[in-house]
């Protein structure tokens, strides 16, 4: 059975008062290609920090990989992580920024990042201040990947770039996970990039996990019924109310449906993964927990 990539329980940052990550449990399985989403401020990258071992918990616990994040340099090396704007030195040239990598990493693949410089069509030559913003986001992907690791950690990689370059850069990632078979945490404010490229999806919100787990589940799971007001009085065991809108005639709800056979309500409709991420988020903004007590007569 393969290790998890990363398991999380109660897993908390804070700075000062300020809760930048608040009792996170999740257990994300190998191979995965992993959407973090939310807003800015929800705790993506304090998670992602924490992950790659940058910053430590105030409390609770996190493993990488089946050990604690940056634990020895043999750690160090089994992650690859991209901070955001993919940073890199604007007064090196790309074949610095190689030797570079191969100079710090044990598992440099020194042919693996030659070849992946010359696709792109990179001038090893050139100070990497003077590449375009697509060009940098792709030098910074094929540094981390060149390391051979086995999970590759991208905080906001493709946020600056344009869409030919996002386009680019998303399909060179879905290649360097079929070449070099790495597991991948991705957080993204782009819902339709992560509908794109991952299997996998973390919802974040006021710093806290709202759903996790795979794509495909989460998405058969969650339904939106929609009847006359005072008709839906209760739900059956094993969904969960996510979400409540109501008429005067009319009340719709959004509700996920842990059961493992499909929900048998008439008029139930699944949703689409957009609208099943925008009604997580509403929900963590608002200050009531949705009831279905509004809708009986």
């Amino acid at each position: 059975m393969n290790t998890p990539v990363l398991t999380a329980h109660a897993l908390t940052k804070r700075y000062g008062t300020h809760p930048a990550l608040t009792e996170a449990t999740l257990d994300i399985p190998a191979g995965r290609i992993v959407g973090l989403v939310g807003p800015n401020g929800a705790g993506k990258s304090t998670l992602l920090a924490l992950a790659a071992g940058l910053i430590r918990p105030t409390s609770g616990h996190i493993e990488v990989l089946g050990r604690k994040p940056a634990a020895d340099a043999e750690q160090l090396a089994r992650v690859g992580f991209v901070a955001q704007d993919t940073p890199v030195y604007a007064g090196l040239s790309v074949a610095d920024h190689l030797k570079l990598g191969e100079h710090l990493n044990p598992t440099w693949d020194k042919q693996f990042a030659a070849d992946r410089i010359k696709q792109i069509g990179l001038d090893p030559a050139k100070q990497a201040g003077r590449l375009s913003g697509g060009q940098r986001a792709q030098l910074a992907l094929t540094i981390a990947a060149a390391k051979r690791p086995e999970l590759l950690i991208f905080d906001e990689p493709v946020a600056a770039l344009d869409p030919l370059a996002r386009r680019a850069f998303l399909q060179n990632l879905m290649e360097f996970v079929a070449e070099i078979d790495v597991s991948v945490i991705l957080s993204s404010h782009l819902i339709s990039d992560v509908e794109r490229v991952c299997d996998h999806l973390i919802i974040l919100a006021e710093s806290r996990v709202q759903v996790a787990g795979e794509i495909d589940d989460l998405t058969a799971g969650h339904y939106r019924l929609v009847a006359p007001r005072g008709t839906l009085t209760d739900l059956p065991d094993g969904v969960d109310l996510i979400a409540a809108d109501h008429t005067d005639r009319q009340t719709t709800l959004i509700v996920h449906n842990t059961n493992p056979t499909p929900l048998a309500i008439s008029g139930a409709e699944p949703i689409g993964l957009e609208d099943m991420v925008l009604t997580y988020l509403h929900r963590a903004e608002g200050t009531t927990a949705p009831t279905l007590e509004e809708t009986r007569a």
